[in-house]
């Protein structure tokens, strides 16, 4: 297990996180997902043999948000 901060654009408000953090139920290998709308970016904790950060960004925009590596 590795943990990765995302950057996130596209959050305002306090639902966003929750949207955000929803990938955990769409991908398995991710253990756990926080994701904060002040600081604008989330952090992922998954198995990197299970998931690939493309995986996880790609999951992210289809909930509407764009992410990046930070």
């Amino acid at each position: 297990m590795i943990k990765k901060t995302f950057r996130v654009e596209g959050m305002h408000c306090s639902n966003c996180p929750m949207e955000v953090e929803g990938i955990e139920d769409d991908l398995p290998g991710i253990k756990q997902v926080s994701a904060s709308y002040q600081k604008g970016q989330m952090v992922v904790e998954f198995d990197e043999s299970r998931v690939t950060d493309a995986q996880i960004i790609a999951a992210v925009e289809k909930r509407g948000y764009q992410a990046f590596p930070a």
